[in-house]
């Protein structure tokens, strides 16, 4: 199929668990974005009221106590122990340490951002037709106006997410008025321990709050219907593909990711060249299917110096498209390519490899 596509499922656990929910866009029939959930692990956006514990001195932050353990606030002032606030799970924490939270709480929807704190109303930059900026704008004006949570000593503010553009008016007010009263329930806390108050969202909903509009194909056993199980088992593994024989090897350390590049059978001059153009491409498609970031470290194949240049100017055009912030930092002194990938999504490959296995 031509286009984009979206196809939602539940992906059976071997091991007896509730069946686990996973998100797939299609480009042209090809995977471009997976989203998949893990039952073990704290959904970053989950909203908690914390109590804190203690500083952390030289660091700038505070060990807060949460119902699912200890988490780290950083950049923060003024706390005392056992004060109780509201903070919002930014990440998922690396083995060992803390939950990486914020006491910036946003409301996050597909339309809009309930921004705690932050008061005024305001359009994404993405929404680049003025008509569809002041519709949009007048319709947050006409839910917005009379609403509690936009008075008082200390207002919200809202941004209008960049798929208002084109959106049905209606659907845009629905989304803001359910989003503001989500908020007004959330802000109006009253408790004093360690509470969750809001579960993040979940990769279906995340696929309908941030993927492009698209047709969508849900329902228990869409994967395997459709042919996508061989595609996912791909990703559990290191090997990914490239044209004319070449392949990467994507492997993920504690520390970085390496990504080593080879020709494979094609033994002209130009192979190292091709390889590490395909390369360009296809590298941020793959990060995406496999949730990786971090340093990530590029082992090249063989190319002249002189090369370098078509290489750094493919990589950027690979990237530009990438919704993940995404460092090029350049060459390291023995020759590989260094990149820095914010670490938004949790590394897929362990969990495929236990839900197919």
């Amino acid at each position: 199929m031509k286009g984009l596509q979206i196809v939602l499922d539940q992906l059976t656990d071997p091991t007896g668990g509730a069946p686990v929910e996973a998100a797939l866009l299609l480009e042209d029939g090809r995977p471009s974005d997976l989203l998949l959930d893990d039952p073990e692990a704290v959904r970053p956006g989950t909203i908690y009221r914390a109590v804190v514990d203690r500083p952390v001195k030289g660091q700038g932050g505070v060990f807060v106590k949460t119902p699912e353990g200890m988490g780290f606030l950083r950049q923060v002032r003024g706390l005392a122990p056992g004060q109780s606030l509201l903070v919002q799970v930014t990440g998922y924490p690396e083995p060992g340490k803390a939950l990486p939270l914020t006491a910036k709480v946003l409301f996050k929807s597909r339309y809009c951002i309930v921004t705690p704190g932050a008061p005024g109303l305001n359009a994404s930059r993405a929404i680049r037709d003025d008509d569809a900026r002041e519709a949009a704008l007048e319709v947050a004006h006409d839910v917005l106006d009379d609403h509690p949570l936009m008075q008082g000593e200390d207002p919200a503010g809202v941004i209008l997410r960049s798929a208002c553009e084109g959106a049905d008016p209606e659907a845009i007010a629905e989304d803001i008025a359910a989003t503001a009263e989500l908020a007004s329930q959330v802000l109006a806390d009253a408790g004093s321990g360690p509470e969750k108050l809001l579960d993040g969202p979940g990769p279906h909903e995340l696929a309908w709050r941030d993927w492009p509009e698209a047709p969508v194909l849900e329902g228990e056993g869409r994967f395997a219907e459709m042919g996508l199980d061989g595609d996912l088992e791909a990703l559990s593994g290191p090997e990914a593909a490239l044209p004319g024989g070449a392949s990467l090897f994507i492997e993920a350390t504690r520390a970085c990711v390496a990504v080593d590049v080879n020709t494979g059978a094609d033994g002209s001059p130009a192979a190292g060249l091709r390889a590490n153009l395909a390369t360009a491409k296809e590298l941020p498609r793959q990060l995406r299917l496999r949730g990786l970031g971090g340093q990530i470290f590029l082992d090249l194949a063989p190319m002249g110096k002189k090369d370098r240049r078509q290489f750094e100017s493919a990589l950027r055009a690979g990237f530009r498209s990438d919704s993940t912030e995404t460092v090029l930092a350049g060459w390291t002194p023995l020759g590989n390519y260094e990149l820095q990938r914010k670490r938004a999504r949790l590394p897929l490959g362990p969990l495929l490899g236990k839900l197919l296995g």
